[in-house]
């Protein structure tokens, strides 16, 4: 069995991870294949996160070499994180998975290409079904989130992330950051918000594209300004996955996005900032392109958690949720049966079981 997991973006690898785990215990060993340029400075460190897992990886440049090499390979099954562009120039016996790479909460998630795949494993009844209501000819198969499946169910596959050696205090209680990219709230908040919670850690874990695109020079400058204070800690680049800082966190803050509800998912509170920087061109009467680049269905979740309306009021919020930790509780479960589903850490024995199911007949 031939299966590869394609690494168009190195923030893929925390979804595909635990798959590739499952399918080594069943004896079945994957590939993942790396897109990048051999200069890239975060190259060395996805190798050696994979390696360290114990899988092997190739590695093309960007462009159609991805596409060479799978001809060339022809793998039984190849996993995406996103769409393919090149799905109908795929070897005829290749079969084709999309294993998306987050709760999608903007409305790409439902593009008509991402239906395209031989099949797409969705997370959560209330997915699945619109899913299938939009493309009835598609397959879709409802496994839950893999990605969380390390910190389901006391499992704790996942190296928790080391406080002490951080120069934090894990006597304190830990808030974790995770901005996204676009748009983000980092530009909104002042360059000493983390010191209104100064009894407080707090984890700043921004998006890979934060680091990487010239477009967020100025996200990159408020990160330094927060990692001078001393209960800050801002994750490097290298650190791909949110999990180990998950695994010690006791709110998480970010915006409408995906990180949000992979953390309600595990029955702690998050804190959901409705202020965001948005581009000149999504602004005044040109809001309505933010407001159609977003899912909207996703504010039917609002009540996941508690919410900052205005970037002064964040550190408050935070406060509040610390000590009411069950205050939105029945939101979180509401929101993880719909759009997470089963949170029982076997999403990736479905993905598995399928795989090698399928293949089999």
């Amino acid at each position: 069995m031939n299966i590869v997991f394609d690494g168009a973006s190195f923030y893929y690898l925390p979804q595909y991870l635990p798959v590739a785990d499952e399918l080594r215990r069943r004896g079945v060993a994957s590939r993942f294949l790396l897109h990048a340029d051999p200069a890239d400075p975060l190259l060395p460190a996805a190798r050696a996160q994979l390696a360290a897992a114990g899988h092997d990886c190739a590695i093309v440049g960007h462009g159609d070499a991805a596409l060479a090499w799978y001809r060339d390979q022809a793998p039984d099954w190849i996993v995406f994180g996103n769409e393919c562009r090149y799905l109908d120039r795929l070897p005829p016996s290749t079969r084709t998975a999309l294993l998306y790479h987050g709760i999608g909460v903007k409305a790409c998630y439902y593009d008509a290409p991402l239906a395209r795949f031989t099949v797409r494993f969705s997370e959560g009844a209330f997915r699945t079904a619109e899913l299938q209501r939009l493309y009835p000819e598609g397959r879709f198969v409802d496994v839950g989130f893999a990605k969380l499946d390390p910190l389901l169910e006391g499992r704790r596959d996942v190296e928790a992330f080391d406080l002490r050696a951080a120069g934090l205090d894990p006597a304190r209680p830990t808030v974790l950051y995770a901005p996204t990219f676009y748009p983000s709230s980092i530009e909104c908040l002042s360059r000493r918000w983390p010191a209104e919670l100064a009894d407080v850690n707090v984890l700043v874990k921004p998006h890979l594209l934060t680091w990487t695109s010239d477009k967020y020079a100025a996200q990159r400058r408020r990160l330094e300004a927060w990692r001078r204070l001393p209960n800050v800690h801002v994750a490097e680049p290298a650190a791909f996955s949110l999990l180990p800082f998950m695994a010690v966190a006791d709110v998480l803050v970010s915006e409408a996005s995906s990180a949000i509800f992979e953390f309600a998912a595990l029955d702690r509170p998050v804190v959901w900032c409705d202020f965001y920087r948005l581009r000149w061109s999504y602004r005044g009467p040109l809001r309505y392109r933010h407001e159609r680049r977003m899912d909207q269905t996703i504010h039917g979740f609002r009540d996941v958690g508690a919410h900052a309306a205005r970037a002064r009021d964040l550190p408050a919020v935070v406060r509040r949720e610390l000590e009411d930790p069950r205050g939105h509780a029945e939101g979180r479960a509401r929101c993880t049966a719909q759009l997470i589903g089963r949170t029982d850490g076997r999403a990736s024995a479905r993905v598995a079981d399928y795989l090698l199911g399928a293949s089999s007949r």
